[in-house]
């Protein structure tokens, strides 16, 4: 069977904070950027290029104190502090300066856009990625920060899928969950006589004695779809997240039934509840919900939810009585 990959989803609040930050970083720049080609030299260079006619463009602004001119060939722009000049319009209409213009402080288009632009934004992309990929790798995959998603792995109907054949020995297991094979084949037959099958089996053994490989099984001789997942998975540190994936999780597995859900250690979830103040709230709100969605299985719907365990003796009553866990199969 194959394994469906589920597409990543971009974080558009990310995105949002790029662009604030970009917005806020252009605002303080611009001006710094705009200034630095501005050359300020003393009066009496600026007296000596009116005296030359080297002047292009003047303007005298009072509020600044200062006089902004360019060259004759306007490709430089500088300023000098205002004196006490009393000839200094005849010197500038004598240099042939013109006095209409108003002097534009500007940068190139091409550069201001650039720098403005293009490379905060491709260093903010640079680095939001950078910080997105040690968060999802510290944080435990992809996936992480799907809140109240599943996570579970879907295997999807395949010829090619595990049958029992390809597991070694394990008669006696076989033989129990060829039942579930038959009416996963024939739910009608079962419908007919009004039987019922379990709404849970649990898969229980020593560690490496093949339950995961015989909960695939089940799913290839059936050929329906399977959904995988570890107890370990459900529980997060954010209160109420657990409970939530569990929901998702029979969600899909009602919308793609008939199929199998298998959960494995499932004694990470299932232990037995104490009561006790300062318990883990988060473990215990997440098996109450999947107790929760097992009660409201109806008969005969197609899902059929195997579970496996190393540790059967701790698992909470409420989890193994009639009409949830209610047959085991040894391994």
């Amino acid at each position: 069977m194959n394994e469906v990959k589920k597409p990543r989803k971009p974080l558009i609040s990310y995105y949002v904070i790029v662009l604030l930050v970009l917005l806020i970083f252009n605002f303080i720049t611009m001006p710094w950027l705009m200034q630095r080609q501005v050359q300020q030299v003393d009066y009496g260079t600026f007296i000596e290029m009116a005296q030359n006619q080297e002047l292009g463009q003047v303007e005298v602004q009072q509020q600044e104190n200062q006089i902004l001119f360019t060259n004759k060939e306007n490709t430089a722009i500088y300023k000098t502090g205002m004196m006490p000049d009393p000839d200094l319009t005849q010197r500038l209409a004598d240099s042939g300066a013109e006095f209409s213009g108003e002097i534009v402080e500007q940068m190139s288009p091409l550069l201001s856009f650039l720098l403005t632009w293009v490379l905060p934004m491709v260093i903010f992309v640079a680095i939001g990625q950078l910080m997105y990929k040690r968060m999802m790798k510290n944080a435990g995959g992809p996936n992480a920060m799907m809140f109240g998603k599943s996570n579970a792995k879907v295997y999807v109907k395949s010829s090619e899928g595990i049958k029992f054949a390809d597991v070694a020995g394990e008669d006696e297991a076989k033989e129990n969950l060829t039942e579930i094979v038959d009416y996963l084949h024939n739910p009608d037959k079962y419908k007919e006589v009004g039987a019922a099958m379990p709404k849970g089996l649990l898969l229980v053994g020593p560690p490496g004695t093949g339950k995961t490989m015989l909960a695939k099984a089940v799913a290839g001789e059936a050929n329906v779809p399977f959904f995988s997942m570890s107890g370990s998975e459900f529980v997060e540190m954010f209160v109420g997240m657990g409970a939530a994936k569990v929901r998702d999780l029979f969600k899909q597995a009602k919308e793609k039934a008939p199929c199998i859900v298998f959960i494995d250690e499932i004694d990470a979830i299932g232990k037995k509840r104490e009561g006790q103040i300062g318990g883990n709230d988060e473990r215990e709100q997440t098996l109450n919900q999947l107790l929760t969605e097992m009660d409201g299985f109806e008969e005969n719907s197609g899902v059929i939810l195997l579970a496996a365990t190393n540790r059967p003796e701790s698992l909470d009553p409420a989890l193994t009585r009639p009409g949830r866990f209610d047959r085991r199969v040894p391994v």
